[in-house]
Order: C-alpha cells, then sequence, then structure tokens
C-alpha cells in the first residue's frame, strides 16, 4: 500500500461546488421570457459537499457513484477544468486528462496539427512529440485521416487520437472519465491494456468508470460519491459490493 501521506499526488480538501439550475423547463419558455423581459430565475443546485479524499503516488482509484453524483465534476475540479467554490484541490507532477471527447482539439485543424497542440498542452516539447509520433499514430488506428481536419472525425475518432496522445505523454497523473466507452471493442480492450501497462508503471491514476470489471481490474481502491457526499473509501472490492447493495 503507498504511503498517501508522504506521497500525495491528488489532495481534494473541503470541496464543495454549486451550479446554477434555470427555471426555465424548455427553450420555448426560455424564449418567451425573453420577449416578455421576465426575469429568468434560477436555483442553485449543489454537486459536492465538503468532499475529502488525497491519493497517493502509484494509486489507481476509481471514483463511483451513479448519474448526477459528482463523479464527473470532481474529476473536472482535480484536472482544473472548474474551481470549487469552496475548499482546496492539489496535484503534483504533470497532470493529463481524458475528460471529454475531443477536448483541447481544435475542428479546423488537422489530426497531425492537433497532436502538436494537444501534446504542447500536455507539456511536451515539438521534438518528443516528433520521436513520438509514430507511436501515437500507430496505436490511435487513424490512419490517412491524421492529415484530415477533425471536425470530420467520429467521436471514436476523437478519442482514439486524445487517449493516444495522453498515454505517450511522460506522465504522472492520468485522469480517465468515461470516455473509454466510446470505440469499438477491439480499441477498448487495447486501452484496457495500455492502462494496466501505465498502473503497473506505477502512474497515479484516478478513473471514473461504470464498469465493474474495469475497475476490479485496473484499481486498487474506490470511492464512492452519492450526491455529492464522500460515503464510501476503501479497498475496490468493497467498493463494489457496497455500490451494488
Amino acid at each position: 500500500m503507498v504511503d498517501v501521506s508522504t506521497q500525495p499526488r491528488i489532495i481534494v480538501e473541503h470541496v464543495s461546488k454549486w451550479f446554477n439550475k434555470r427555471a426555465s423547463r424548455s427553450m420555448r419558455e426560455a424564449f418567451i421570457n425573453f420577449i416578455r423581459r421576465r426575469p429568468v430565475r434560477a436555483t442553485q443546485f449543489q454537486a459536492l459537499n465538503d468532499v475529502n479524499f488525497t491519493i497517493g503516488a502509484g494509486e489507481s482509484v476509481a471514483i463511483m457513484g451513479l448519474n448526477g453524483s459528482g463523479k464527473s465534476t470532481t474529476l473536472k475540479l482535480v484536472s482544473g477544468v472548474l474551481e470549487p467554490d469552496e475548499g482546496r484541490v492539489f496535484t503534483r507532477g504533470r497532470v493529463a486528462g481524458l475528460i471529454e471527447v475531443g477536448a483541447g482539439f481544435h475542428p479546423d485543424l488537422t489530426g497531425r496539427e492537433n497532436v502538436f497542440l494537444n501534446a504542447a498542452i500536455l507539456g511536451m516539447s515539438e521534438r518528443e512529440t516528433r520521436e513520438r509520433f509514430d507511436e501515437i499514430l500507430e496505436f490511435s488506428g487513424i490512419g490517412d485521416f491524421i492529415d484530415q481536419d477533425v471536425k470530420h472525425y467520429s467521436s471514436g475518432m476523437f478519442m482514439r487520437l486524445a487517449f493516444s496522445v495522453a498515454i505517450h505523454v511522460e506522465l504522472d497523473v492520468l485522469l480517465v472519465d468515461e470516455v473509454l466507452s466510446v470505440g469499438d471493442a477491439p480499441f477498448r480492450a487495447k486501452c484496457a491494456v495500455k492502462l494496466k501497462e501505465l498502473a503497473e508503471r506505477g502512474v497515479t491514476m484516478m478513473v471514473v468508470s461504470h464498469s465493474k470489471a474495469q475497475v476490479l481490474e485496473l484499481c486498487t481502491r474506490g470511492i464512492i460519491i452519492k450526491k455529492g457526499v464522500v460515503v464510501f473509501d476503501g479497498p475496490i472490492e468493497g467498493a463494489v459490493e457496497a455500490l451494488e447493495g
């Protein structure tokens, strides 16, 4: 077991997050309110409530829960896509996140150009990217589409290229959302093997997945979030049982 007290990679400390939820039930109602200059009422929805956990170097941790529980919000806070309204989030080392399909890709650039852009965002030098470009392309399976504008890519092609870039970065922390449910079965199997390799290499992982088999294979620890509150933090087997119970 990694000593998270001496080697933290991720610290989430008393984090709370709210989102505004508009009262209009449809676009038609919102449009009528706009035309008639009626004020649009909004209520606040608390996505996370005083969430605390620490993930040590080399740990593979699954963030689990039902839809709407706050899993993806937690991942986005750790990645820096969102900021907490209360509390603090710390990460140590180079972080790569597969949070949303195609995030960080420019639709008017080719796949090749986006590889260099995305790799630079993740902290790779141009020289490093050139050295690893053939490996990135081979793993993605994009083939000749690499020189096509990515706005013509399917969501599966987006994911394959984004995943391929992320795993070829020298990274310390990998954040993975349900984007890996996109794509065909052979590619998902190849991704699973690569994630296992990264975990065995000591890369810290924080994974959001509904796949029981995937989290049992990849993770040693599970954190369950229910209605924005952490209700379980322990061995992955116990987390899976608690979620099914």
